[in-house]
């Protein structure tokens, strides 16, 4: 026979044994998840929350450093050594625009892992997206590579303005109060500033990938 005592400190204990989990910003993944159009991989961390949460811009790896952790990733696409070379010099003029320049390889490898042959894919609202950062409007050549140095700055450039236009949209500021809910808009066209993960119908990991990429992952 239970206790009065007994039964009155369960009872006690019911609300915090079904009390929900406070959420963690940051979750870990144990598994990979992939796109199997693009064969794009979630990073093992998803950072939710506001652009504070995401890591700092003096965190980041210098783009040197970032272009060549990634150059394999890029060759197993397809891409020739040419063709990777041709990015890097795409990537350089392009960030005259204002972009910088790690910015800007982070949505390529997010989007293409740059394939300079990526398949042009349909959005939800029937447009296509296409090149190495997957813009509405930009040039694509699907199944190619080897192409010439014009091709590939014209995709490079293309998803460059895009983004710009987004960052202007958040005050153009060189700093992640800008450069991370940019990327949200690139990706979903709408921003939730409270978590940056909130996809709404798009990615979720989107931002979250792309700046474990400015620190140093790679898939």
């Amino acid at each position: 026979m239970v206790s009065t005592t007994l039964f009155t400190a369960l009872i006690a204990a019911l609300p915090l044994a079904l009390a929900s989990p406070i959420r963690a910003v940051v979750e870990v993944r144990d598994e990979p998840t992939f796109n199997a159009t693009l064969e794009a991989r979630s990073a093992p961390r998803l950072i939710t929350g506001p652009w504070q949460n995401f890591p700092a811009i003096s965190t980041w790896l210098t783009f040197d450093d970032m272009f060549e952790k990634n150059q394999n990733s890029m060759k197993s696409t397809g891409s020739t050594w040419d063709d990777i070379g041709r990015i890097n010099v795409a990537i350089r003029e392009s960030a005259k625009l204002g972009v910088d320049e790690r910015v800007i390889l982070g949505i390529i490898m997010q989007e293409s892992h740059g394939n300079v042959g990526v398949v042009t894919t349909t959005s939800p609202d029937g447009g296509k997206t296409a090149g190495l950062m997957q813009c509405t409007g930009c040039p694509g050549y699907p199944g190619q590579h080897g192409l010439s140095q014009d091709k590939i700055t014209a995709m490079v450039k293309g998803g460059t303005q895009h983004y710009k236009q987004n960052l202007k949209n958040w005050g153009d500021k060189w700093s992640g109060e800008s450069i991370y809910p940019a990327l949200r808009e690139y990706n979903s066209g709408s921003v939730n500033t409270n978590d940056l993960s909130d996809a709404r119908g798009a990615t979720k990991t989107y931002v979250s990938d792309i700046a474990q990429r400015f620190t140093g992952w790679v898939d």
